[in-house]
């Protein structure tokens, strides 16, 4: 390894390449919980060609390397792994390009998803990818492992969003896809590749996104409804009286909802009285006064209908945050939790509320004092599922156990979060063999060393 480093140091600055007690611990983890392991090497490269030098290197010596992002991820993907080099995306940041005409933005891949977002707004467009992780997570890791967010209902995955890429392959070579047109049929539209494959076949360094008109004005409400059928009921008719603007159905279960307003000091249950769902729903469109009529109209059209027991319209931009507030409570849960069970899977819609009592069910039953919580972008068919005993011990087993029962109802053991190292194992719950073994066959063509995140999604 000492000849690799030294080759390294001759075509890498002081700034770029880090060893052993210069290593900082931030680099050792990502947000996971995967146990933390500090790097061989560190190396932060500021340009395209240095990561394609440093990556024709390791290729040579056969060097396993682990790439990083803003560290934000839940599945271990960015948490190194003994002996293995950490590349860091950090320097590779920055705007390069906003067409107003064509509404694209360039950008690099360490560029935080907050920077593109304010940057869209300066010319009064909107940035479509948001997340909660959006002032720490780069767009870089956001492609890597095509995020969703509060925005998929209306926008679609970051997949949708993309135009064109660059990215470094495991031998070092340039792959420049930086497509900045809509239409563009000539041949395999190589970005597929890289979108969503987790940093396993190649680097993304550059991206292109897709922006979009920003809206003048937004409508939030909290709803309270009675049963799961009557949520996927209310979805369907919101998206026929609301059409492409209904950006935000936000489904939270009753014991997410109560867990969340007693942990949070500063939040009161709005509504008076108790109930089995709670739902956010946001609207956007370009005529404040219009659009509020129009949103609330189809509101009290299903509360008449018997769909929503009850709701709240938000009156002020604060009143919004506070719903959102409520929905985005999940961060200050893990703080007071203990060991966690954080799960985020897909189903088909219409199996959520079933697969959701039969899980609750199965849990409780397994382990004593279980805490089940559940929320999710229902409308997206994403699901979230937050399990714990207060036992670190039991967490893995409750990862099984929700793991293997998505199999059973033909679901996706990850809707967002990606695969990373902690869903590796149970890949075969939501894939065929042929799937994988077409997987595998991709990974050895482009990275027949397997040394760009070894160990990872296969």
């Amino acid at each position: 390894m000492q000849t690799l480093i030294d080759r390294l140091t001759a075509v890498v600055d002081k700034n770029t390449l880090f060893l052993a007690d210069d290593i900082s611990e931030k680099y050792f983890a990502d947000w996971s919980g995967a146990d933390p392991c500090k790097p061989s090497a560190l190396l932060k490269p500021k340009t395209t060609d240095e990561l394609s030098q440093i990556m024709a290197l390791c290729h040579e010596y056969d060097q396993p390397v682990v790439v990083q992002g803003g560290l934000t991820g839940l599945a271990g993907g960015a948490t190194p792994q003994a002996s293995e080099f950490a590349i860091s995306l950090e320097r590779m940041n920055g705007i390069e390009d906003i067409d107003t005409t064509a509404m694209t933005i360039s950008a690099w891949a360490g560029t935080p998803l907050q920077v593109l977002q304010d940057s869209a707004a300066e010319h009064s467009l909107f940035m479509p990818l948001d997340l909660g992780a959006r002032g720490s997570c780069q767009i870089g890791g956001n492609v890597a492992t095509n995020a969703g967010g509060t925005e998929v209902i209306r926008y679609g995955m970051t997949r949708a969003l993309v135009l064109g890429l660059e990215a470094v392959l495991a031998d070092g070579t340039v792959i420049n896809a930086m497509n900045k047109m809509v239409k563009n049929n000539s041949g395999y539209d190589l970005k597929h590749l890289f979108i969503g494959s987790e940093g396993t076949l190649g680097i993304v360094t550059r991206v292109v996104l897709q922006l979009q008109p920003k809206a003048n004005s937004s409508h939030t409400a909290l709803c309270a409804l009675p049963d799961y059928k009557s949520v996927t009921t209310l979805l369907a008719e919101l998206k026929r009286s609301l059409g492409p603007g209904l950006t935000g159905f936000e489904l939270m279960w009753d014991n997410y909802y109560n867990k969340v307003l007693q942990v949070e000091s500063d939040l009161q249950n709005p509504f008076a009285e108790d109930h089995p769902f709670y739902l956010l729903v946001e609207y956007k469109d370009n005529d404040s006064v219009s659009g509020a009529e129009r949103f609330e109209a189809a509101l009290f059209a299903q509360l008449e209908a018997g769909l929503i027991t009850d709701a709240l319209v938000a009156k002020t931009h604060q009143d919004a945050e506070k719903f959102w507030q409520i929905r985005d409570g999940i961060g200050e849960l893990f703080k007071v939790l203990g060991p966690v069970s954080n799960q985020d899977v897909s189903l088909p819609i219409a199996d959520i509320g079933i697969f959701a009592a039969d899980l609750d069910q199965r849990l409780k039953q397994k382990y004593a004092n279980i805490g089940v919580l559940l929320f999710g972008h229902i409308g997206d068919n994403n699901l979230h599922v937050c399990a714990y005993t207060g036992r670190e011990e039991d967490k893995v087993a409750i990862n099984r156990d929700i793991m293997l029962m998505i199999g059973e109802y033909s679901g996706a053991i990850t809707a967002e979060h990606g695969v990373g190292v902690l869903k590796r194992d149970f890949l075969d719950q939501s894939r065929s063999d042929s799937e994988i073994a077409l997987m595998k066959t991709l990974k050895q063509a482009m990275d027949p060393k397997g040394i760009l995140n070894p160990n990872r999604v296969i």
